[in-house]
Protein backbone atom coordinates (compact mmCIF):
# COMPACT_ATOMS: atom_id res chain seq x y z
CA UNK A 1 0.00 0.00 0.00
CA UNK A 2 1.03 3.63 -0.59
CA UNK A 3 1.63 5.61 2.00
CA UNK A 4 1.17 9.40 2.66
CA UNK A 5 1.68 11.87 5.54
CA UNK A 6 -1.72 13.19 5.24
CA UNK A 7 -4.98 12.18 3.61
CA UNK A 8 -8.16 13.78 3.17
CA UNK A 9 -11.37 11.64 2.88
CA UNK A 10 -13.43 14.51 1.20
CA UNK A 11 -12.33 17.97 -0.80
CA UNK A 12 -14.39 20.15 -0.17
CA UNK A 13 -14.54 23.29 1.45
CA UNK A 14 -12.97 22.60 4.72
CA UNK A 15 -10.34 19.93 3.41
CA UNK A 16 -9.39 22.37 0.42
CA UNK A 17 -8.96 25.17 3.33
CA UNK A 18 -6.67 23.46 5.34
CA UNK A 19 -4.76 22.24 2.29
CA UNK A 20 -4.94 25.68 1.16
CA UNK A 21 -3.46 26.77 4.58
CA UNK A 22 -0.66 24.47 4.80
CA UNK A 23 0.51 25.93 1.44
CA UNK A 24 0.53 29.13 2.48
CA UNK A 25 2.42 28.70 5.82
CA UNK A 26 5.34 26.81 3.76
CA UNK A 27 5.96 24.20 6.67
CA UNK A 28 4.29 21.49 4.85
CA UNK A 29 5.95 21.09 1.41
CA UNK A 30 8.46 18.05 2.92
CA UNK A 31 4.85 16.26 2.90
CA UNK A 32 3.23 13.91 0.98
CA UNK A 33 -0.21 14.77 1.35
CA UNK A 34 -3.64 12.94 -0.88
CA UNK A 35 -7.05 14.29 -1.55
CA UNK A 36 -9.50 11.51 -1.71
CA UNK A 37 -12.96 12.92 -3.82
CA UNK A 38 -15.53 11.06 -5.50
CA UNK A 39 -16.66 14.27 -6.96
CA UNK A 40 -14.01 16.26 -9.15
CA UNK A 41 -14.96 19.04 -7.98
CA UNK A 42 -15.58 20.96 -11.98
CA UNK A 43 -19.07 21.52 -11.17
CA UNK A 44 -20.81 24.97 -9.92
CA UNK A 45 -22.48 23.06 -7.09
CA UNK A 46 -22.85 26.00 -4.51
CA UNK A 47 -22.79 29.49 -3.62
CA UNK A 48 -20.69 30.64 -0.23
CA UNK A 49 -21.61 34.19 1.64
CA UNK A 50 -19.67 35.89 4.40
CA UNK A 51 -19.36 39.54 5.79
CA UNK A 52 -15.91 40.33 5.68
CA UNK A 53 -13.55 43.10 6.06
CA UNK A 54 -10.09 40.98 5.85
CA UNK A 55 -10.14 41.07 1.57
CA UNK A 56 -10.75 37.20 2.39
CA UNK A 57 -9.88 35.10 -1.13
CA UNK A 58 -10.58 38.67 -2.60
CA UNK A 59 -9.36 37.53 -6.24
CA UNK A 60 -12.49 35.14 -6.47
CA UNK A 61 -15.20 37.34 -4.61
CA UNK A 62 -17.77 37.38 -7.37
CA UNK A 63 -20.46 39.65 -6.05
CA UNK A 64 -19.95 42.61 -2.94
CA UNK A 65 -22.77 44.57 -1.06
CA UNK A 66 -22.41 46.92 1.56
CA UNK A 67 -26.02 47.17 2.48
CA UNK A 68 -28.88 44.52 3.65
CA UNK A 69 -32.09 44.10 4.35
CA UNK A 70 -34.12 42.26 7.52
CA UNK A 71 -37.30 42.28 7.44
CA UNK A 72 -40.71 40.63 8.81
CA UNK A 73 -44.55 41.04 8.37
CA UNK A 74 -43.75 44.59 11.25
CA UNK A 75 -40.74 46.14 9.86
CA UNK A 76 -38.24 46.53 7.63
CA UNK A 77 -34.75 47.81 7.92
CA UNK A 78 -31.81 48.63 5.63
CA UNK A 79 -28.36 47.77 8.10
CA UNK A 80 -25.35 49.63 6.64
CA UNK A 81 -22.70 46.81 6.85
CA UNK A 82 -19.25 48.96 7.40
CA UNK A 83 -16.67 48.08 7.75
CA UNK A 84 -18.07 44.82 6.30
CA UNK A 85 -19.33 44.17 3.12
CA UNK A 86 -21.30 41.23 2.03
CA UNK A 87 -19.33 38.67 -0.24
CA UNK A 88 -20.24 36.14 -2.61
CA UNK A 89 -17.93 33.27 -4.17
CA UNK A 90 -18.79 30.21 -6.27
CA UNK A 91 -18.14 26.82 -5.52
CA UNK A 92 -16.16 26.44 -9.10
CA UNK A 93 -14.04 29.55 -8.32
CA UNK A 94 -12.78 28.52 -5.18
CA UNK A 95 -12.49 24.97 -5.97
CA UNK A 96 -10.61 26.04 -9.33
CA UNK A 97 -8.31 28.61 -7.57
CA UNK A 98 -7.51 25.96 -4.38
CA UNK A 99 -6.82 23.54 -7.29
CA UNK A 100 -4.50 25.88 -9.44
CA UNK A 101 -2.90 26.44 -6.28
CA UNK A 102 -2.53 22.58 -5.51
CA UNK A 103 -1.43 22.09 -8.97
CA UNK A 104 2.38 24.24 -8.54
CA UNK A 105 2.84 21.51 -5.56
CA UNK A 106 4.25 17.85 -6.51
CA UNK A 107 3.65 17.01 -2.94
CA UNK A 108 -0.02 17.01 -3.34
CA UNK A 109 -2.40 14.46 -5.34
CA UNK A 110 -6.12 14.32 -6.16
CA UNK A 111 -7.87 11.27 -6.52
CA UNK A 112 -11.23 10.83 -8.16
CA UNK A 113 -12.81 8.11 -5.57
CA UNK A 114 -15.29 7.06 -3.20
CA UNK A 115 -13.32 6.74 0.39
CA UNK A 116 -15.52 3.79 2.14
CA UNK A 117 -13.63 3.03 5.35
CA UNK A 118 -10.75 4.73 7.56
CA UNK A 119 -9.48 3.34 10.94
CA UNK A 120 -6.58 4.19 12.77
CA UNK A 121 -3.90 1.24 13.41
CA UNK A 122 -1.18 2.18 16.33
CA UNK A 123 0.77 5.08 15.07
CA UNK A 124 -0.60 4.87 11.52
CA UNK A 125 -4.05 4.89 9.72
CA UNK A 126 -5.27 3.13 6.81
CA UNK A 127 -8.31 4.74 4.11
CA UNK A 128 -10.13 2.54 2.14
CA UNK A 129 -11.43 3.45 -1.50
CA UNK A 130 -13.69 1.08 -3.50
CA UNK A 131 -10.92 0.54 -5.73
CA UNK A 132 -7.60 0.21 -3.36
CA UNK A 133 -6.24 0.95 0.50
CA UNK A 134 -3.71 3.59 1.24
CA UNK A 135 -1.56 4.09 4.81
CA UNK A 136 -0.96 7.39 6.19
CA UNK A 137 0.30 9.52 9.55
CA UNK A 138 -2.46 11.61 9.63
CA UNK A 139 -6.35 11.40 7.97
CA UNK A 140 -8.37 14.75 8.23
CA UNK A 141 -12.13 13.76 7.71
CA UNK A 142 -14.87 15.22 6.15
CA UNK A 143 -17.72 12.76 5.55
CA UNK A 144 -20.33 13.36 7.94
CA UNK A 145 -21.86 11.05 10.07
CA UNK A 146 -25.54 12.35 10.80
CA UNK A 147 -25.76 9.10 12.63
CA UNK A 148 -23.28 10.23 15.86
CA UNK A 149 -25.80 13.72 16.39
CA UNK A 150 -29.29 11.62 15.55
CA UNK A 151 -28.26 8.85 17.95
CA UNK A 152 -28.20 11.17 20.95
CA UNK A 153 -30.61 14.11 22.16
CA UNK A 154 -28.34 15.67 24.39
CA UNK A 155 -27.13 18.34 22.05
CA UNK A 156 -30.43 19.25 19.24
CA UNK A 157 -29.75 18.77 15.35
CA UNK A 158 -31.82 21.56 13.39
CA UNK A 159 -31.26 22.00 9.73
CA UNK A 160 -30.85 24.98 7.40
CA UNK A 161 -32.55 23.79 4.39
CA UNK A 162 -33.47 25.83 1.18
CA UNK A 163 -33.67 25.79 -2.66
CA UNK A 164 -32.48 28.95 -4.49
CA UNK A 165 -33.49 30.54 -7.66
CA UNK A 166 -31.05 32.36 -9.96
CA UNK A 167 -33.86 34.41 -11.87
CA UNK A 168 -33.54 36.91 -14.73
CA UNK A 169 -36.70 39.15 -14.78
CA UNK A 170 -38.10 41.59 -16.92
CA UNK A 171 -39.05 44.39 -14.44
CA UNK A 172 -35.79 45.83 -12.64
CA UNK A 173 -37.05 45.26 -8.96
CA UNK A 174 -33.98 44.68 -7.51
CA UNK A 175 -31.20 46.67 -6.08
CA UNK A 176 -27.97 45.51 -7.02
CA UNK A 177 -26.10 46.96 -3.91
CA UNK A 178 -28.44 45.84 -1.05
CA UNK A 179 -28.87 42.18 0.00
CA UNK A 180 -31.58 40.75 1.67
CA UNK A 181 -30.16 39.02 4.41
CA UNK A 182 -33.67 37.43 6.11
CA UNK A 183 -36.93 38.65 5.22
CA UNK A 184 -39.33 37.00 7.42
CA UNK A 185 -42.66 38.77 6.33
CA UNK A 186 -43.52 34.99 4.39
CA UNK A 187 -45.92 32.71 6.04
CA UNK A 188 -43.93 30.89 9.14
CA UNK A 189 -46.33 28.10 9.09
CA UNK A 190 -45.13 26.93 12.82
CA UNK A 191 -41.14 26.88 11.83
CA UNK A 192 -38.20 29.37 11.02
CA UNK A 193 -38.57 30.63 7.62
CA UNK A 194 -37.35 33.36 5.45
CA UNK A 195 -36.77 34.69 2.34
CA UNK A 196 -33.08 35.20 1.19
CA UNK A 197 -32.48 37.55 -1.53
CA UNK A 198 -28.92 38.53 -3.33
CA UNK A 199 -29.25 40.88 -5.99
CA UNK A 200 -26.50 40.87 -8.84
CA UNK A 201 -28.25 43.46 -11.22
CA UNK A 202 -31.54 45.55 -10.94
CA UNK A 203 -32.88 42.29 -13.55
CA UNK A 204 -31.40 39.62 -11.40
CA UNK A 205 -30.83 37.40 -7.95
CA UNK A 206 -30.34 34.60 -6.13
CA UNK A 207 -33.51 34.07 -4.01
CA UNK A 208 -33.79 30.99 -1.79
CA UNK A 209 -36.49 29.97 0.32
CA UNK A 210 -34.91 28.60 3.85
CA UNK A 211 -35.53 27.47 7.19
CA UNK A 212 -34.00 26.54 10.32
CA UNK A 213 -36.38 23.67 11.56
CA UNK A 214 -35.94 19.59 12.23
CA UNK A 215 -37.82 18.38 9.11
CA UNK A 216 -37.46 19.24 5.46
CA UNK A 217 -40.07 19.90 2.89
CA UNK A 218 -41.14 18.36 -0.74
CA UNK A 219 -39.54 20.07 -3.22
CA UNK A 220 -42.61 21.33 -4.35
CA UNK A 221 -43.13 23.81 -1.12
CA UNK A 222 -39.94 25.58 -1.86
CA UNK A 223 -40.68 25.92 -5.02
CA UNK A 224 -44.41 27.73 -4.71
CA UNK A 225 -42.94 29.74 -2.06
CA UNK A 226 -40.34 31.26 -4.20
CA UNK A 227 -42.55 31.94 -6.64
CA UNK A 228 -45.08 33.50 -4.53
CA UNK A 229 -42.29 35.69 -3.18
CA UNK A 230 -41.86 36.92 -6.68
CA UNK A 231 -45.09 37.56 -7.45
CA UNK A 232 -45.05 39.85 -4.84
CA UNK A 233 -41.86 41.78 -5.74
CA UNK A 234 -44.23 42.97 -8.68
CA UNK A 235 -42.77 40.34 -11.39
CA UNK A 236 -44.54 39.15 -13.81
CA UNK A 237 -42.13 37.65 -16.47
CA UNK A 238 -38.73 36.15 -15.76
CA UNK A 239 -36.33 33.21 -16.35
CA UNK A 240 -34.62 30.90 -14.13
CA UNK A 241 -31.20 30.85 -15.12
CA UNK A 242 -30.19 28.01 -12.46
CA UNK A 243 -31.18 26.75 -9.39
CA UNK A 244 -29.34 25.46 -6.23
CA UNK A 245 -30.40 23.20 -3.07
CA UNK A 246 -28.82 22.71 0.58
CA UNK A 247 -28.97 20.97 3.58
CA UNK A 248 -26.62 22.05 6.64
CA UNK A 249 -26.79 20.93 10.07
CA UNK A 250 -26.76 23.14 12.59
CA UNK A 251 -25.92 21.54 16.07
CA UNK A 252 -23.37 21.79 19.35
CA UNK A 253 -22.70 18.44 18.98
CA UNK A 254 -19.07 17.73 20.46
CA UNK A 255 -17.84 16.36 17.35
CA UNK A 256 -14.29 16.21 18.54
CA UNK A 257 -14.78 13.76 20.83
CA UNK A 258 -14.34 11.49 18.25
CA UNK A 259 -11.08 12.35 17.22
CA UNK A 260 -8.46 10.48 17.79
CA UNK A 261 -4.62 11.03 17.90
CA UNK A 262 -4.34 10.17 14.00
CA UNK A 263 -7.55 11.43 13.04
CA UNK A 264 -8.98 14.55 13.19
CA UNK A 265 -12.99 15.43 11.87
CA UNK A 266 -13.27 18.83 10.10
CA UNK A 267 -16.12 20.38 8.49
CA UNK A 268 -19.72 19.67 9.21
CA UNK A 269 -17.65 16.66 10.33
CA UNK A 270 -15.91 18.55 12.77
CA UNK A 271 -18.88 20.46 13.81
CA UNK A 272 -17.15 23.85 11.80
CA UNK A 273 -20.67 25.12 10.33
CA UNK A 274 -21.54 27.85 12.68
CA UNK A 275 -24.00 26.36 14.81
CA UNK A 276 -26.35 29.29 14.98
CA UNK A 277 -26.55 30.26 10.83
CA UNK A 278 -25.55 27.53 8.86
CA UNK A 279 -22.70 29.65 7.56
CA UNK A 280 -19.25 27.66 7.00
CA UNK A 281 -17.24 29.74 4.40
CA UNK A 282 -15.16 31.86 7.35
CA UNK A 283 -15.68 29.88 9.95
CA UNK A 284 -14.14 27.12 7.72
CA UNK A 285 -10.91 29.59 7.07
CA UNK A 286 -10.85 30.47 10.78
CA UNK A 287 -10.63 27.09 11.95
CA UNK A 288 -8.54 25.72 9.01
CA UNK A 289 -5.72 28.64 9.93
CA UNK A 290 -6.29 27.03 13.59
CA UNK A 291 -5.66 23.72 12.70
CA UNK A 292 -2.48 24.32 10.64
CA UNK A 293 -1.44 26.18 13.60
CA UNK A 294 -1.99 23.15 15.61
CA UNK A 295 -0.15 21.19 13.83
CA UNK A 296 2.98 23.44 13.33
CA UNK A 297 3.38 22.04 17.40
CA UNK A 298 1.27 19.36 17.85
CA UNK A 299 0.35 15.76 17.03
CA UNK A 300 -2.22 14.44 18.99
CA UNK A 301 -5.83 15.18 17.74
CA UNK A 302 -7.41 14.72 20.69
CA UNK A 303 -5.79 17.60 21.90
CA UNK A 304 -7.74 19.50 19.47
CA UNK A 305 -10.64 21.01 20.03
CA UNK A 306 -12.22 24.29 21.58
CA UNK A 307 -15.37 25.12 23.61
CA UNK A 308 -15.87 28.87 23.88
CA UNK A 309 -18.74 31.13 24.87
CA UNK A 310 -20.06 31.14 21.52
CA UNK A 311 -20.56 27.62 21.74
CA UNK A 312 -22.56 27.70 24.41
CA UNK A 313 -24.43 30.69 23.19
CA UNK A 314 -25.35 28.65 19.73
CA UNK A 315 -26.24 25.80 22.08
CA UNK A 316 -28.94 27.85 24.24
CA UNK A 317 -30.29 29.25 20.81
CA UNK A 318 -30.73 25.73 19.40
CA UNK A 319 -32.21 24.60 22.40
CA UNK A 320 -35.22 27.29 21.91
CA UNK A 321 -35.27 26.36 17.93
CA UNK A 322 -36.01 22.68 18.68
CA UNK A 323 -39.13 22.77 21.49
CA UNK A 324 -40.19 25.98 19.60
CA UNK A 325 -39.21 26.56 16.37
CA UNK A 326 -41.77 29.55 15.76
CA UNK A 327 -39.50 31.51 17.64
CA UNK A 328 -36.59 32.11 15.40
CA UNK A 329 -38.31 35.21 13.81
CA UNK A 330 -39.29 36.96 17.14
CA UNK A 331 -35.28 36.70 18.39
CA UNK A 332 -33.48 37.24 15.11
CA UNK A 333 -36.25 40.40 14.74
CA UNK A 334 -35.24 41.41 18.47
CA UNK A 335 -31.35 41.19 17.37
CA UNK A 336 -31.95 43.11 14.38
CA UNK A 337 -34.50 46.01 14.77
CA UNK A 338 -32.31 48.75 16.25
CA UNK A 339 -28.99 46.57 17.18
CA UNK A 340 -25.83 48.14 16.06
CA UNK A 341 -25.34 45.98 12.71
CA UNK A 342 -21.39 46.32 12.91
CA UNK A 343 -21.55 44.70 16.19
CA UNK A 344 -24.34 42.20 15.50
CA UNK A 345 -22.02 40.83 12.48
CA UNK A 346 -19.05 40.75 14.50
CA UNK A 347 -20.73 38.55 17.52
CA UNK A 348 -22.14 36.16 14.58
CA UNK A 349 -18.22 35.98 13.62
CA UNK A 350 -17.29 35.10 17.01
CA UNK A 351 -15.28 38.20 17.81
CA UNK A 352 -16.89 40.20 19.93
CA UNK A 353 -15.66 41.20 23.98
CA UNK A 354 -18.54 40.69 26.53
CA UNK A 355 -19.29 44.04 26.66
CA UNK A 356 -20.19 43.86 22.51
CA UNK A 357 -21.60 40.21 23.76
CA UNK A 358 -24.30 41.80 25.77
CA UNK A 359 -25.01 44.75 23.49
CA UNK A 360 -26.53 41.74 21.46
CA UNK A 361 -28.10 39.44 23.86
CA UNK A 362 -30.24 42.00 25.71
CA UNK A 363 -32.18 43.02 22.88
CA UNK A 364 -33.20 39.09 22.87
CA UNK A 365 -36.55 37.68 24.41
CA UNK A 366 -34.93 37.35 27.84
CA UNK A 367 -37.19 35.26 29.45
CA UNK A 368 -37.47 32.62 26.49
CA UNK A 369 -33.50 32.80 27.28
CA UNK A 370 -33.94 32.22 30.89
CA UNK A 371 -35.80 29.33 30.84
CA UNK A 372 -33.24 27.84 27.79
CA UNK A 373 -30.50 28.77 30.20
CA UNK A 374 -32.06 26.20 33.20
CA UNK A 375 -33.07 23.67 31.12
CA UNK A 376 -29.92 23.59 29.69
CA UNK A 377 -28.48 23.41 33.26
CA UNK A 378 -30.64 20.77 34.15
CA UNK A 379 -30.38 18.61 30.96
Amino acid sequence: MQHYHYIFTGSGLSALMTVYEMLVSGKFDDKSILLIDENTKKVNDRTWCFWDEDNLFEDIVSKKWNQAIFANEKFNRVLELAPYQYKKINGLDFYESVFKKISEHKNIHFLNQKVVDFTELGNHCIVKTEQEAFTCNKVFNSIYNPEAVTSQTKFPLIHQHFIGWFIKSKEAVFTPNCATFMDFSVEQKGNTRFMYVLPTSENEALLEYTLFSKNLLSKEEYEAEIQKYIENLGITEYEITEKEQGNIPMTCYPFWKHNTKNIVNIGSAGGWTKASTGYTFKNASKKSKALVQFLKSESDFTKYHKKDKFWFYDLLLLDILSSKNELGSKIFSSMFKEGNSSVIFKFLDEETSFSEDLQVIWRCPKMIFVKALFGRIFK
